[in-house]
């Protein structure tokens, strides 16, 4: 999700299309939707079909990569969230400490 500077949604980017085993998101195409949207707050999320919504060594990974990339263009980023839709469950990087 791509923020404005009260929070409110500017708009929600599909950076990657997994498959089975995982997929790979590209920092570049998420900080350039964010610029051209003049964003300064990101809220990540994607999904684990397996039901386990503990973040595995490349969620965490990927949310400092995008982490730092959002520091040094002055968008922020706010959140990751791993949801699981079938079991009502989620985790989020912030709630835990983790960004």
């Amino acid at each position: 999700m791509l923020l404005n500077r009260a929070n409110r949604v500017l708009g929600i980017l599909t950076a990657s299309i997994g498959g089975i085993a995982g997929t790979v998101v590209d920092p570049k195409i998420v900080f350039t939707a964010a610029l051209k949207a003049s964003a300064t707050g990101i809220i990540l999320c994607h999904n684990h079909p397996s039901g386990n919504t503990r973040p595995s060594s490349s969620d965490i990974s990927a949310t400092r990569k995008l982490k730092a990339a959002g520091d040094v263009l002055e968008i922020e980023v706010l959140d990751h969230i791993i949801i699981n839709e079938e079991q009502g469950m989620y985790y989020s990087f912030a709630d835990n400490n983790m960004i």
